[in-house]
């Protein structure tokens, strides 16, 4: 495995339009309560992944599921990305207690996530 490779899928996020109805669905279709449950954002935690719920896209304003790749060096793995053809969505920026995402678009338009804890 290169500096660069994905350890793998670690979080998904999905838009939703009524985060009560989609949260009631996730919850009978994953078997667990949400662990965290806000009105800005509801997640799910089910072995070892997480999985998103954001009203209306969020500010990212997304429309389709995004699926986030764990990575050992974001800024490496972006640079790398851009230098094969993916042109940046998002930047890379800081979400709080210590994790770093960016967001990608692959040349057929798809958006992959990029997903860093410390």
């Amino acid at each position: 495995m290169t500096a660069t490779a994905a350890k793998g899928i670690k979080t998904v996020l999905h838009p939703v339009s009524d985060l009560a109805a989609a949260t009631a669905v996730y919850t009978a279709l994953l078997g667990v309560s949400p662990a965290v449950e806000g009105t800005y954002y509801v997640g799910f935690d089910i072995d070892g992944h997480h999985i998103g719920l954001v009203p209306d896209g969020g500010p990212q304003a997304i429309t389709t599921p995004v699926i986030y790749w764990e990575v050992s060096d974001i800024e490496t793995t972006l640079a790398d990305l851009t230098a094969a053809g993916a042109t940046v969505q998002q930047g890379l920026r800081d979400v709080g207690q210590g994790r770093r995402v960016a967001e990608v678009i692959d040349p057929d338009g798809n958006v992959l996530g990029l997903l860093q804890d410390r």
